[in-house]
């Protein structure tokens, strides 16, 4: 049975699609996880479920421990991590609700710890490759599964992650554009990098929820206006995903 990690704040734990369901909790070398581990089977995955801000989502993004959430999955076995993330639109063609698999990213954290190889010991000095950073595999899974369920997505899309937890300036956001990013958020930056130097294949799908806050003609954006959209299409990133582990072939 394949094992597979997913981290997100989708409500996919809350939904009835698991058998042999159970609750874990990890610690790791670098503490606690956000949240413990729901745990069931897929079709023939195993999945692992974590919550990237906490089950409450107490947890502002940069104080989300990246190291020990991919540590965790690392520990518990798992194969491969699929992400899901909100975020904001930096195109026109990238509307409201629209899925994007990101291809590539861009960090523009700060204050994060992004590396588990904070000090090289006994010569070991690790550069890790980073040119693609997102599973090519998992990528095109999750782009058949936009397909048969006729989800409005962007097979490709440069992510910007940001530190947070405040929105962009008209500035930034307009500078994000020009540096060629798609889409912006929190959180897949420093989770991709942890994931590719851990040795687990790693994808994330992100929800357009709104333009951030570039175009001129609409107000910009702000917390409440990215929960109402989120939570009117978190059934297309559940349905997606249910659907991509269901037929999921190792």
């Amino acid at each position: 049975m394949v094992k597979i990690g997913l981290i997100g704040g989708s409500g996919l734990e809350k939904l009835n699609i698991f058998t042999n369901i159970s609750e874990l909790n990890i610690q790791t070398a670098y503490g606690s996880p956000s949240s413990s581990f729901f745990t069931g089977t897929i079709g023939q995955c195993e999945v692992f479920i974590l919550s990237r801000h906490g089950r409450d989502h107490s947890i502002p993004p940069t104080q989300v421990n990246n190291r020990a959430n991919i540590a965790a999955l690392k520990e518990l076995g798992c194969q491969y991590i699929f992400a899901t993330t909100a975020c904001g639109s930096l195109r026109e063609e990238i509307g409201r609700g629209h899925m994007v698999v990101a291809d590539q990213f861009i960090d523009f954290t700060r204050l994060r710890i992004n590396t588990f190889y904070d000090k090289f010991e006994s010569g070991n000095i690790v550069h890790t490759a980073m040119a693609d950073p997102f599973s090519e595999k998992l990528r095109v899974m999750l782009i058949n599964g936009c397909k048969e369920l006729e989800i409005p997505f962007h097979p490709v899309g440069t992510i910007v992650t940001i530190e947070g937890p405040r929105f962009s300036t008209r500035a930034e956001s307009k500078m994000f554009r020009l540096m060629g990013a798609d889409v912006i958020n929190m959180s897949v930056a420093p989770e991709a990098s942890l994931a590719m130097e851990a040795g687990i294949p790693y994808a994330a799908v992100a929800l357009s929820t709104d333009y951030d806050c570039w175009k001129l003609d609409e107000e910009p954006v702000t917390w409440e206006d990215v929960l109402k959209v989120f939570n009117e299409n978190v059934k297309h990133v559940t349905g997606l995903l249910v659907h991509v582990l269901t037929n999921f072939k190792a």
